[in-house]
């Protein structure tokens, strides 16, 4: 099937998944341990039902929208996503150019395969740093140093990861940092010879904004110590919002005193995410917990989504549930899994003539105009 075939994020991922070896696609497509995480998160957003409203100009519709001062073309953007070279070569590059080419913003993994300076570089602009706080301090602080000299004026925060994710497909495929090529590799990479061959090219994918540190890593559980600390705490969040002179968010809220407690500490917004399922084996889909959310913030600060976005009309979903801002990863991913920098542009077309044609549907032509109105008022979609 060729790009111009695939009719749905869906699509491409088939597409993905032929092409990658299969430890390599699992480290993204995998969640938590039988991952029902990871599935609810897209069936709780085919539950949220919007209610068509016709005889309505919509002959131009308007996806613009603005966060945090900035105009974009559509309210979305690249999530986070760490070692996702090992998904597709030059994938952290494909898909961060191609963010600036249609004005969203890209997000960069601290545990990305690319430097943040390069990213930022790709990004022209565009680029926002998400950060994994460290159990030392130092490595914390020179990236925070490295992204502010780089010129991000976005940080995002990831407070979801006080443990690793126990996901059971990396535990299954042996998952090793950097990669063992054992037999099964070996045969997985033989019979998928274009990601072989394109991987030769572009040299091993590893944890590049901590290349220094991890050189005695032996597997992905040891990168993840590095990442991440279990002492992260509110006190840590305070010193972080002194820190960092720009904008900064807190990715990993379900709680609705959570969100507020960020608000009240002077943090610039929050992201409403279970990490796509891959951290934890249980707790709400994100838009599920969305509404709670929205109701305690009260607009006092930008409210970001991500987790379980497949379809254009996810962000409908989303802005009319109470989300400001959304945030796609995988599926944007799998467009580059799928075809290289031609399958990342059409996963991005996908999303945005799904978007277009959910808005004329509704009859509400502008993105920015989306209300809680929209919502259906069958069970399904009740708060």
């Amino acid at each position: 099937m060729g790009l111009d075939r695939a009719a749905s994020i869906a699509d491409l991922r088939l597409k993905a998944k032929r092409r990658i070896p299969r430890f390599a696609f699992d480290l993204v497509d995998g969640g938590a341990e039988a991952e029902v995480n990871l599935r609810r998160n897209e069936e709780a957003f085919e539950e949220v039902l919007l209610t068509p409203r016709y005889m309505v100009d919509v002959s131009r519709i308007d996806t613009g929208t603005e966060v945090f001062g900035e105009s974009f073309a559509a309210p979305f953007g690249m999530a986070p996503i760490g070692m996702l070279n090992a998904f597709w070569p030059d994938a952290d590059l494909t898909l961060a150019r191609l963010c600036k080419r249609q004005n969203v913003p890209y997000v960069a993994s601290s545990a990305a395969s690319t430097t943040l300076e390069a990213l930022a570089e790709a990004a022209d602009g565009n680029g926002w740093f998400q950060l994994y706080v460290s159990s030392d301090d130092t490595v914390t602080e020179g990236l925070i140093a490295r992204a502010e000299a780089a010129g991000y004026e976005v940080m995002m925060v990831t407070a979801d990861v006080p443990a690793a994710g126990k996901r059971d497909r990396d535990i299954r495929n042996q998952l090793s940092v950097p990669f063992r090529f054992t037999p099964e590799v070996v045969l997985q990479c033989a019979l998928n010879p274009r990601w072989a061959l394109t991987s030769l090219k572009h040299g091993t994918p590893n944890v590049a904004n901590y290349a220094d540190l991890l050189q005695s890593a032996t597997s992905y559980a040891d990168v993840q110590k590095t990442l991440i600390t279990p002492s992260f705490d509110w006190e840590s969040l305070r010193r972080l919002r002194d820190r960092w002179k720009g904008k900064l968010l807190v990715k990993g809220i379900l709680h609705p005193q959570d969100a507020l407690r960020c608000a009240e500490m002077g943090c610039d917004g929050v992201v409403v995410s279970n990490h796509g399922g891959r951290q934890v084996a249980f707790g709400p889909p994100t838009i599920e917990a969305l509404p709670a959310i929205a109701e305690a913030l009260g607009g006092r600060i930008p409210i970001l989504l991500d987790s379980g976005v497949r379809r254009g009309a996810d962000f409908v979903r989303a802005k009319a549930r109470g989300a400001d801002f959304v945030l796609a990863g995988r599926a944007l991913a799998y467009g580059v899994g799928a075809g290289g920098r031609a399958g990342a542009e059409r996963a991005m077309e996908i999303l945005l003539l799904e978007l277009q044609r959910a808005l004329g549907q509704l009859g509400v032509p502008r993105f920015a105009d989306v209300t809680r109105s929209a919502l259906s008022d069958m069970p399904a979609s009740q708060d």
